[in-house]
């Protein structure tokens, strides 16, 4: 088999006037590169990749060669095109040709997803039965609580009420833009609204110095989040995560901001977290995202990949550090999420079903992909 044509969309959502913030940056509502392979005998396959960062550098990329690379490339092989795209930063051409390493790691991620949906789909089984198959439903937690301007407490409320209603159990919160007693006033007021039975997770999105954390990890205690996720500063924040994780009994979380497996490693290596959180639309693929997953088991620390919980899904039903996928069901935050695939995995209850169809199981909607969409190639 061979891969003869790429198309590829860059997807993104308008911009309503009044973004999500995290801690310290915008969240885009949608910033997203959409691959679909095809092949000569009729398959094609679909990847995404997903970016905080300007989406310009890879779209240079793509109308300036970069997917000559991988045509006439065998998809069943994505351990081979995966390396033959990711070695593009360690080479001459990129420069010549002005691919920044980020674009390049981010096209790699989405094509390499695209030949596993293939290698799916030509074996006739869903990806996560591929990958091990260890269960065919997964945790499933919603991302909230942004900052915004203007936003008040009354508006969190009905906010987190919201989301309740949909039947969630498990909510992520946002922390760290804000002085420490205002985030725990705004914290505590998601664990009232949620209850006590439910899973309270803080991200502060690399926003704290050491000793915050330390402090802002004293005063969470109460409110006993599952995690604490990415809380110091990113300059050095392997060897801060470990001497925080010595002042605190709050498992510590990180990994989505690494920009490659090797980043992820050496927050294993460091004994540092009991969560990680890789992305494969990020970085690395499912070809390294499987890697990951299995270093995690081996290392006794639990796999929670960030965004994309229908891509991601397939990771984690794969193995037994699989923990819970991250989903955004208020389309004022993530669209894409609710329009992008013609029926989708549901969740339900607090937990995601994978479906049986072959690959990733997902159909694109033709209708979101060009509200959403420009055809770069």
């Amino acid at each position: 088999m061979k891969i003869i044509d790429l198309e590829v969309h860059i997807l993104r959502a308008p911009d309503t006037g009044r973004p999500h913030w995290v801690s310290h940056f915008i969240v885009p509502r949608a910033n997203e590169i959409l691959v679909r392979l095809r092949t000569d005998e009729g398959l094609e396959g679909i990847g995404l990749a997903t970016s905080y960062t300007p989406i310009e550098a890879p779209i240079h990329a793509f109308k300036t060669g970069i997917a000559e690379q991988v045509i006439g490339m065998d998809p069943l092989a994505p351990e081979r095109v995966y390396r033959e795209l990711f070695s593009l930063t360690s080479q001459r051409l990129a420069s010549e040709k002005r691919w920044g390493r980020e674009a390049i790691v981010r096209i790699s991620a989405a094509v390499d997803i695209a030949c596993w949906d293939i290698v799916g789909k030509k074996a006739g089984l869903p990806l996560y039965r591929l990958f091990g198959g260890y269960r065919s439903e997964v945790p499933c937690y919603v991302t909230c609580a942004y900052y915004r301007d203007g936003k008040t407490l009354s508006e969190l409320r009905d906010e987190m009420q919201m989301l309740k209603a949909q039947g969630h159990v498990g909510f992520k919160a946002k922390a760290g833009g804000a002085p420490l007693a205002e985030d725990m006033e705004r914290l505590a007021l998601v664990r009232e609204v949620i209850g006590d039975a439910n899973d309270l997770m803080v991200d502060v999105n690399r926003a704290w110095d050491l000793a915050t954390a330390i402090e802002g990890a004293r005063l969470l205690e109460p409110l006993r989040p599952r995690w604490l996720e990415e809380p110091v500063r990113w300059e050095d924040d392997r060897r801060e995560l470990k001497l925080l994780a010595q002042r605190t009994r709050i498992p510590l979380s990180a990994g989505e901001s690494e920009l490659t497996s090797y980043g992820c490693r050496a927050l294993l290596e460091e004994n540092a977290i009991q969560i990680l959180q890789f992305d494969c639309t990020m970085m690395g693929g499912f070809t390294e995202g499987r890697k990951l997953a299995a270093l995690c088991e081996m290392n006794h620390v639990q796999v929670a990949p960030h965004h994309d919980c229908f891509i991601h899904a397939h990771i984690v039903a794969a193995t037994p550090a699989g923990c819970i996928v991250e989903s955004f069901t208020d389309p004022e935050r993530d669209p894409l999420q609710a329009e992008l695939f013609e029926d989708p995995p549901r969740i339900t209850k607090g937990f995601l079903a994978l479906k049986e169809q072959p690959g990733l199981g997902l159909t694109l909607s033709e209708k979101a992909v060009k509200k959403f969409g420009e055809r770069i190639l």
